[in-house]
């Protein structure tokens, strides 16, 4: 099978496609042909070692696709099933996978391919966020940064259909109306603007319940500047650098704010909590609770240019790697 594999951090020029044997899957393990693969920022953090994995690697952490083999005591899936997975072991990028069982749910009748493997760690990522790191309620005034990406485009969305007021940043004119149209009541373009002092046009000074950054160094300060006393400070990516210190003084006792800096793991360590949080993204699909559009298509060799796309901000949504 082809596969891509890094055998050195780096940029995008790491990632190389190798012919390679796949072994049988162990006892609980699966053998999946992928259909679709997702594309997320965690791979770039992977291939620059920015997340530090084990070298040599393959790289994704998401894919749809049919399981063609399943181990002696594999109990819950079947040859045939079309199952979809969100999490290690990392190799998503590869025309075929062994997953441990525990970790695959079943894609429900009525979600592509496509779809399926763009929204499991998306879609799971909101869905967390938005109803178990905070528990968003009508009303709520809601910060999220990047909100024409891929991930923003989803939970904006579904904090609009929650009864949140929802404003969102970007980073260009041109994705001012992607945001817009994806659930977003006031967008600011902060290549443009100070967006601390058009959040406090909105709501007013400490005026935001919850912020979501998902951006990291460039926007921490100022998102932390337009928490309400007893906010919620949801620091969840590093796309422009990492936060690696916080001055507990100043950036969270001076408004008494809560801190938090979740991931996909800390919420799916149950078998039950991923199987309830993935039938909570297919139903909110399935409702169209929001919208998904695959904004492009990369083929298993192109997964370098891939990332070079994502990391220079050029996708406005949700993108894909077709094996």
């Amino acid at each position: 099978m082809k596969t891509i594999k890094i055998e050195k951090f780096g940029g995008p020029e790491v990632l190389v496609i190798k012919d390679v044997e796949i072994r049988k899957p162990g006892p609980k393990e699966v053998l999946i042909k992928n259909l679709s693969i997702g594309l997320n920022y965690i791979d770039v953090y992977h291939r620059s070692g920015l997340y530090p994995i084990p070298l040599p690697s393959g790289i994704g952490l998401e894919a749809c696709g049919i399981i063609e083999e399943i181990g002696s005591d594999v109990k819950l899936f079947k040859v045939g099933d079309r199952v979809t997975h969100a999490s290690m072991p990392i190799g998503a990028y590869s025309e075929k996978q062994i997953i441990p069982e525990e970790k695959l749910v079943i894609v429900p009748d009525g979600v592509s391919n496509e779809i399926a493997s763009c929204i499991t760690l998306k879609g799971i990522t909101a869905e967390y966020l938005l109803h178990r790191t905070y528990k968003l309620k009508k009303g709520d005034k809601v910060l999220y940064h990047a909100a024409a990406g891929g991930l923003g485009q989803i939970l904006c969305s579904w904090a609009n259909s929650l009864g949140a007021e929802v404003i969102g940043t970007v980073g260009s004119k041109s994705k001012e109306e992607i945001a817009k149209k994806n659930g977003c009541h006031h967008v600011i373009n902060y290549s443009e603007k100070n967006f601390v002092e058009e959040v406090e046009k909105i709501v007013g000074k400490n005026g935001v319940d919850v912020v979501y950054d998902g951006v990291g160094i460039k926007t921490f300060k100022g998102s932390i500047e337009t928490l309400k006393i007893r906010g919620m400070m949801v620091a969840f990516g590093n796309a422009s650098g990492y936060v690696d210190t916080i001055d507990v003084k100043k950036d969270i006792n001076a408004k008494g704010l809560f801190f938090t800096r979740p991931s996909i793991a800390h919420y799916t360590v149950k078998r039950e909590e991923l199987e309830e949080s993935a039938k909570k993204v297919f139903d909110a699909v399935l409702s169209k609770k929001f919208n998904i559009e695959i904004s492009k298509k990369y083929m298993l060799k192109d997964a370098g240019q891939a990332h070079k796309d994502l990391e220079a901000r050029l996708l406005t949504g949700p993108a894909v790697i077709i094996p």
